[in-house]
């Protein structure tokens, strides 16, 4: 990898771990950044560890340690690690039992390659848009339960959804509607350091192979660039189609991270 690749790499693993953070709790210790909320103590991305950089195996234990007495809320453990994390921590985190699943960090640097449809999107700007997010928001959640073997439990969808919201503002969502209701939505973050983030796309599985999803993926790149962004993050599961479109719209793979978690 060029040093140019390797620093936009590390900035856009920066700008997601930014974005997962955004609404909770963020303090630094023991080598590591840590991300909790005590509010949703259920919700992965709402506590984790995250930049490690403990290496030595004191340091390392005592991140452990350290770890243990944060999380005291959850009923799970949870890393993020990269590139940059040194290569002792994932070899502890396997021998303590933690699995891992991967995601594929991608950046759009020039124009996007789309010719989006007419599609109706809205900027979600009320309480009205707020319900309509909700019910699309737990649709995502049973679908993408039912495709990962991930549980399903209806009292787990308000909670992912309420740690969503609490991250607008800075985020802004917006809607894709058919025939006046919504099927759709995304949202936009123009990040940091000039590095912006567009995530969570869906779309009502009757609707889909419409253009909306390149609809709103156009939209919500206009939107981050339009509040400062350059280059723009999206993140794709690898085992998923979605990142076959990406790619074909201009989103180059530029990072692996790697999600590890550890249920008690």
């Amino acid at each position: 990898m060029r040093l140019d690749d390797h620093a936009l790499a590390v900035g856009a693993l920066r700008v997601n771990a930014a974005n997962l953070a955004l609404g909770h709790e963020v303090f630094e210790g023991n080598g590591a950044t840590f991300v909790r909320d005590t509010r949703y103590p259920n919700v992965y991305d709402a506590n984790h560890v995250t930049h490690v950089t403990a290496s030595s195996r004191d340091e390392i234990d005592a991140l452990f340690a350290r770890v243990e007495r944060e999380y005291a809320h959850c009923k799970h453990r949870s890393f993020h690690t990269d590139v940059t994390t040194p290569p002792p921590v994932a070899a502890r985190l396997a021998l303590e039992g933690y699995t891992h699943d991967n995601a594929l960090v991608m950046l759009l640097e020039g124009d996007l390659r789309a010719t989006p449809k007419a599609i109706d999107i809205r900027h979600l700007a009320d309480e009205d848009g707020w319900r309509d997010l909700e019910r699309l928001h737990a649709l995502d959640w049973r679908e993408s339960s039912d495709r990962g073997g991930r549980d399903a439990s209806p009292d787990l969808a308000p909670m992912l959804f309420a740690a969503q919201r609490v991250k607008a503002p800075p985020v802004r969502y917006f809607l894709a509607y058919v025939e006046g209701v919504a099927r759709g939505y995304f949202n936009a973050w123009e990040g940091t350091d000039g590095v912006g983030q567009v995530e969570n796309l869906f779309v009502e599985a009757a609707c889909r192979h419409r253009g909306i999803a390149m609809a709103l993926i156009a939209r919500c790149v206009d939107d981050a660039r339009n509040h400062g962004a350059g280059p723009v993050v999206i993140v794709a599961d690898p085992t998923d189609t979605p990142k076959r479109m990406y790619d074909a719209m201009g989103f180059r793979p530029i990072a692996l991270k790697r999600n590890w978690l550890r249920r008690l």
